[in-house]
């Protein structure tokens, strides 16, 4: 145990965190349109003025875990038309590829109960080119790259601030925060620092409700307070520190209402000069009659102008706390507690990788940790709320009642849950938050489960068994991957703590039974175990977009929905047995999976009566196929992730698991014995591999000899050829292949074509906010690399194959899916010049130190160079590379060996 793993297991420490979004505005909650544009409504110019409904946003912000109580800074440098009280991007409409967060800032530190947290943001010195970067994105076709900040030249000479935040806990409700600004200008420079303490608007909505206040409390030479009082948070007290630039305890503290400003949106006239942006137009524009000289409110914030020298750094030093503070600011314990965190803070992630990394690894992965933990977000959303209205609010048109959400009234959200960023996606995405988990897992079990818990839960499932996808569109289907999830954060935990939550593990899976059910009810249109499911979480991977009625009339039987079926029978397959070691019905259970297993694999083989399948004998690869509506099928040969998915269902059965489960043993021999049609060419049941194991799997392959019907050495060949698949840098969603050879459908004159997009995607489909074309997918590759390694503990070390193919370099499949991961890791680390793929040619990052050791883990990566593409900060899901480095890190770097691994479980 050391001091953070001490606080985990008090469990009151996670009361206060991140838990703040960098961006509320343009989202659906916010939307009260009647046409559901939700970029349009409520836009980043109204953000200022209008008090949102659903949730608060800020720069570096925190709040409690029901955000009744918000803390955040604001800037100004004397240029920008505003302060700069959040972070700035395009919308969907406004970008040439979709929403895009054009601001610098970086997540550096924090541990799970957020006893330390440290960022950066680089503001700019010059004014903020607001209008200019929507403009040029606007001229931009698809076809051209998006115009970033950078690109301005804004930061040219190095002309902006480093702005560093940090936070440390003396005590759950104790918070101690530390504000660093450094001028890395040749000038002299002023910047005005306003932190700022507000409540989220909660009283504003239903009539007669209970409104808190802020006030000041009092104020000495040292340092003034401001006391916050709310009904169910009780009272609070900021204390701000007087730094050099304070004379004589004069502080400036302005205050006003989170209120709408009307007047300035709408033209109706205001109930009081107090609104939202009040300090705004007191600090920019001068205007003094918007802050209210009684000094209460709902919204404050402390106003310091610092003159900051060429590289002078100035800090400023508050306490935000829950007990009635001492008259003085002590510096001396403040800088205490501050050391003490972080010396916490570094044991915990020492602990958790006692092994040698070298000082790129663990600086790559301590920042992924920080973003994974930075994104974690309140999350309230009230559907039914949300279509009906509020009593003390104009009625929202009736045209909502037939749009967005409308068949999730149930839907009730009030809880901490973790984003895929907080900017460019500030909502849950449950296939996402699958992926969250892995590493989450590592560093706090309890909050993994917790996440996989609630979407299951009466609030979140539909009653017909279906979760929620995200918020701009719930009912959208995404890959069924909860139940892969949920057992490996139990083996996670298992595996660090020496015992597995039972409780949890049964609890998840009783509900994704219901949700299993929904699958085979609704998703399989013809009762032949072969699945659809829309596009699955791929956007514009394939032909049409599967989520829209298709040209051609009909319907498309997929690969990949039909394979992640398989993964989700074999998942709650392990599950099941893993719950039959102490509850015997489970075997019952085991064996409906491990049948339903098996019609979904002779599903995947079967040849239909015109002599098509969905596993391509001639080519050696699984597509999707056209069903038309006059019975003909056409099978839509695209060499993509959809014809790679079927590795991902695999399961192995160790000897000792049949031997301890008479019952299932004996029906597993029974369709052994009385169905060879459904094991024929499908799951090497009865071939023993390594130690007696077992193997079910959808790709067929025989462990001791080469055989030509082989379907993963057929797959593996199309995976590790560098001019298909196998990219320096990982997998691609789509094979190099289609660069000179373009899979072109005509229907009506009108041709369809997909074609090798390496980079950002042409093609408006989904909105162009992402690209399953070309590039290289972290959650994909990571199930391929696990689907290797399961395949390496059945076949052994004597199994090998050519990579990179055609190379003459022959490997296991436990080296081959370490090849893989070194190449993911690639993407981040230096090369031998220094220079960081990632950042592709940006000279900021390759040469600049202040920017260098700076890491954004992007949405997709660049099929070719590594180069980071789509949403810059989303930790979440490309956050696996910290498990990938842990793994690394835990052989050395060696994964010539394999026995011993039981990371495969």
């Amino acid at each position: 145990m050391n001091a953070e793993t001490t606080r985990l297991a008090d469990g009151n420490w996670q009361q206060w965190g991140p838990y703040l979004s960098d961006r509320a505005w343009g989202t659906v909650r916010e939307d009260y349109s009647a046409d559901g544009t939700a970029w349009d409504y409520f836009t980043h110019d109204q953000a200022r003025s209008r008090a949102y409904r659903w949730g608060e946003d800020g720069i570096g912000g925190i709040c409690d875990q029901k955000q009744r109580l918000c803390f955040a800074i604001a800037l100004w440098n004397e240029k920008d038309p505003i302060l700069k009280e959040r972070f700035f991007g395009l919308t969907g409409n406004q970008g040439n590829h979709g929403e895009d967060v054009k601001e610098y800032y970086f997540y550096l530190d924090n541990t799970p109960t957020h006893s330390y947290m440290k960022m950066l943001y680089k503001y700019p010195q010059a004014e903020f080119p607001y209008a200019e970067l929507e403009r040029e994105n606007q001229q931009r076709s698809r076809q051209e790259f998006e115009f970033e900040l950078l690109d301005t030249g804004i930061f040219k000479d190095n002309n902006y601030f480093d702005v560093v935040i940090e936070y440390a806990k003396a005590d759950p409700e104790d918070i101690l925060i530390k504000i660093s600004v450094t001028n890395r200008g040749s000038e002299t420079n002023n910047l005005h620092l306003l932190p700022t303490l507000w409540f989220r608007n909660t009283w504003s909505w239903e009539d007669n409700s209970l409104k808190p206040q802020l006030k000041v409390y009092q104020k000495n030479e040292s340092s003034s307070i401001i006391e916050a009082e709310h009904s169910d948070l009780g009272k609070r007290w900021l204390v701000c520190d007087h730094n050099n630039q304070v004379a004589n305890g004069d502080l400036p503290l302005l205050f006003t209402e989170n209120e709408t400003n009307s007047q300035r949106l709408f033209g109706i006239k205001n109930n009081s000069n107090y609104v939202k942006d009040g300090i705004n137009n007191y600090v920019v524009n001068g205007q003094t009659e918007a802050i209210n000289p009684n000094q209460i409110g709902t919204k404050t914030a402390a106003h310091y102008l610092l003159n900051l020298a060429p590289n002078e750094t100035q800090t400023i030093c508050l306490r935000l706390q829950n007990n009635l503070p001492n008259n003085d600011f002590d510096l001396e314990e403040f800088d205490s507690i501050f050391q003490q965190r972080k010396a916490e803070a570094d044991q915990f992630y020492s602990q958790l990788t006692p092994f040698s990394l070298s000082q790129d690894h663990g600086n790559i992965q301590r920042q992924a940790f920080a973003g994974l933990l930075w994104s974690k977000q309140y999350y309230a959303y009230n559907v039914d709320r949300w279509l009906k209205g509020d009593s003390a609010m104009p009625q929202p048109p009736n045209e909502r009642k037939k749009g967005r959400n409308r068949q999730w009234i149930h839907l009730d959200s009030d809880d901490i849950i973790s984003m895929p960023d907080k900017w460019e996606y500030p909502w849950f995405a449950a296939w996402d938050l699958a992926f969250h988990v892995i590493p989450l897992a590592l560093v706090d079990a309890e909050f993994a489960k917790y996440q996989l818990d609630i979407l299951t839960r009466e609030w979140y499932m539909h009653p017909n068994g279906q979760i929620p996808a995200y918020e701009w569109a719930f009912g959208d289907v995404n890959p069924p991957v909860h139940a892969w999830a949920t057992w490996r954060v139990y083996k996670i935990e298992q595996k660090m703590k020496g015992e597995g939550d039972r409780v949890f593990l049964e609890r998840v899976f009783q509900k994704l039974l219901l949700n299993f059910t929904w699958w085979v009810n609704r998703k399989d249109t013809e009762g032949k175990n072969v699945f659809e499911g829309g596009f699955l979480g791929l956007d514009n991977i394939g032909v049409f977009d599967r989520s829209a009625p298709l040209p051609t009339g009909g319907h498309i039987e997929q690969a990949d929905g039909t394979s992640w079926m398989g993964m989700y029978c074999l998942n709650m397959l392990t599950i099941a047995l893993e719950l039959a070691k102490e509850n015997p019905v489970y075997e019952d259970i085991a064996t409906k999976f491990f049948e339903h297993f098996l019609y979904i694999a002779q599903a995947m083989n079967h040849i239909g009566e015109d002599g098509t399948q969905l596993w391509d004998e001639e080519e050696g690869f699984f597509y999707d196929v056209l069903h038309l509506t006059h019975g003909k099928q056409i099978p839509l040969k695209v060499r993509s992730m959809v014809g790679l998915i079927p590795l991902f269902a695999i399961a192995i059965l160790e000897p000792d698991i049949l031997a301890k489960l008479p019952g299932f043993k004996e029906r597993v021999e029974w369709f052994i014995n009385h169905r060879p049609d459904l094991k024929h060419n499908v799951a090497c049941m009865e071939t023993k591999g390594v130690g007696a194991r077992r193997l079910l799997a959808l790709c067929y392959v025989t462990p001791h000899h080469f055989n030509p019907e082989d379907k993963l050495r057929r797959i593996l060949a199309k995976l590790l050829d560098e001019n298909e698949f196998l990219s320096d840098y990982g997998i691609r969603a789509l094979s190099k292949y289609h660069a000179e050879h373009p899979y072109i459908f005509n229907v009506n004159g009108q041709n369809y074509c997909v074609d090798y997009e390496p980079a950002e995607s042409s093609t408006g489909l989904f909105g162009g906010n992402s690209n399953w074309r070309g590039p290289i997918w972290m959650p994909v590759n990571y199930l391929i690399i696990e689907a290797l390694q399961k395949f390496h503990y059945y076949l052994g070390d004597d199994f090998k194959v050519e990579c990179p193919t055609g190379s003459g370099n022959w490997l296991n499949l436990w080296q081959v899916a370490s090849e893989i991961s070194q190449r993911l890791m690639r993407i981040f680390l230096e090369d031998n010049s220094g220079y960081r793929p990632v950042y592709g040619g940006i000279d900021q990052f390759q040469n600049d130190p202040h920017w260098h050791d700076l890491i954004l883990f992007y949405e997709y990566f660049h099929g070719d160079n590594g180069a980071g593409i789509g949403a810059s900060h989303q930790t979440g899901w490309t956050g696996l590379i910290a498990k990938l480095i842990q793994q690394w890190g835990e052989f050395d770097g060696d994964f010539s060996f394999a026995e011993t691994r039981s990371d495969r479980d």
